[in-house]
């Protein structure tokens, strides 16, 4: 089959690799009918490539058909149409049982101290090859994927992967009362699902982004959007009564704009051997914290930092006394997508589309194409917000 590999330091490449097979009897292969580039992925491509070996499949947000199932899975039949979660989780452990699925006992990668397996994302999280192919092996697929109808454009329902359920409990996490404020820092993918799922949740929502076109398709949807400056938060406390939002998601991470020292020590960890490298990543503070550190100043005292956006850094420094001071609670992790799959599945399957499912894809391409797609992704052209990649589409 064809699959998107990892090649090195921002290089990848669609190559020819083995179909995957059967290995245990929880399995399923799907057919990959679209599968999206993540800003998680632009990690891999630029920064966490000491845990990547050469020829790694990439991906970990896409949908396709059930063309085989092991004997163990009964769930799934071959034919059905499903959702992949990124995570993969077992859904009989503890961490399962209490809705704790990226934290998953079976699947928790013993090497590195690290949570759940994850699709196409590092040795750190399983290095389990990934779904930006044309086919995908499925773990656990006695529980793990989503089934959906037949019917409707595949991105009524592929952001169920991953995008929407990590904005969905982003924003959960901010624990926003009821008519509450909710500033939102970034308005990639997931910050704008975390700021369409606040306003449908009747938050006033305050987003920031130094992009024009992500700013715009954020107002689109009712959004109080803002250009990122150096009086951000004094603008945006103004806004709210001199207190501040009563929440904040940082939909940002590691490669937030400024600090320039900080993004240097990212691209000088990613330019050494592998073993220094990952030294380096585990033991230093590599990412650029200007998003967390706005959303710190930003939020109300006694308020709540929500961070979806990934950080990588073992010792990143942080203003602990402010944190203190303010009173400031901060939740984070990687999303449990299975816990809220019954509270969003009413929301994608509307046919009003509240979230605005269908207009958050940008580009969508062949697989072939994904090399191209990566470089313009990360450097924000073309008005790039979400690419999708069809392995049945002909290259451009």
């Amino acid at each position: 089959m064809r699959a998107l590999t990892w090649q090195g330091t921002e290089k990848v490449s669609v190559e020819t690799v083995p179909d995957p097979t059967i290995q245990e009897p929880t399995d399923a292969i799907v057919r990959i009918t679209s599968t999206a580039i993540c800003g998680s992925d632009l990690h891999l491509y630029r920064v966490l490539g000491p845990y990547i070996d050469k020829g790694d499949v990439l991906g970990h947000e896409p949908m396709g058909i059930v063309e085989e199932v092991g004997s163990a899975v009964t769930n799934l039949k071959v034919g059905d149409r499903v959702v992949v979660p990124f995570n993969i989780s077992c859904g009989h452990c503890w961490m399962c049982q209490h809705g704790f699925q990226s934290q998953c006992e079976t699947t928790q990668v013993q090497e590195y101290g690290t949570g759940a397996s994850l699709f196409g994302y590092t040795k750190m999280y399983g290095q389990v090859p990934g779904g930006q192919a044309e086919y995908l092996r499925v773990p656990h697929a006695d529980y793990g994927p989503i089934k959906v109808p037949d019917t409707g454009a595949d991105d009524q329902w592929l952001f169920m992967s991953d995008i929407i359920p990590t904005a969905w409990q982003a924003v959960q996490y901010a624990e926003v009362p009821e008519g509450g404020t909710l500033a939102v820092l970034g308005l990639g993918p997931v910050g704008q699902f975390a700021a369409r799922i606040g306003k449908h949740l009747g938050y006033r929502v305050l987003a920031v982004d130094p992009e024009q076109v992500r700013r715009d398709l954020g107002a689109k949807h009712g959004i109080e959007v803002f250009d990122l400056s150096d009086d951000i938060v004094p603008q945006l406390v103004d806004l709210t009564d001199g207190r501040g939002p009563d929440g904040v998601v940082d939909a940002v991470g590691m490669e937030a704009h400024g600090n320039p020292v900080a993004g240097f020590a990212q691209r000088a960890a990613g330019l050494l051997p592998d073993k220094l490298a990952q030294k380096a990543i585990e033991t230093a503070g590599v990412d650029r914290l200007a998003a967390v550190h706005t959303a710190i100043d930003l939020v109300r005292r006694g308020g709540t930092v929500s961070l979806s956006g990934v950080y990588g850094g073992m010792a990143d420094p942080m203003p602990m006394m402010t944190l203190f001071d303010k009173q400031i609670t901060i939740r984070e992790g990687q999303c449990n997508v299975r816990r809220w799959v019954d509270d969003l599945m009413p929301l994608v399957s509307d046919p009003s589309d509240p979230l605005g499912t269908l207009d958050l894809t940008t580009h969508r391409v062949s697989l072939e194409d994904a090399p191209h797609m990566y470089s313009v992704f990360q450097k924000k052209e073309d008005g790039c917000i979400k690419v999708v990649l069809d392995p049945s589409m002909a290259a451009a």
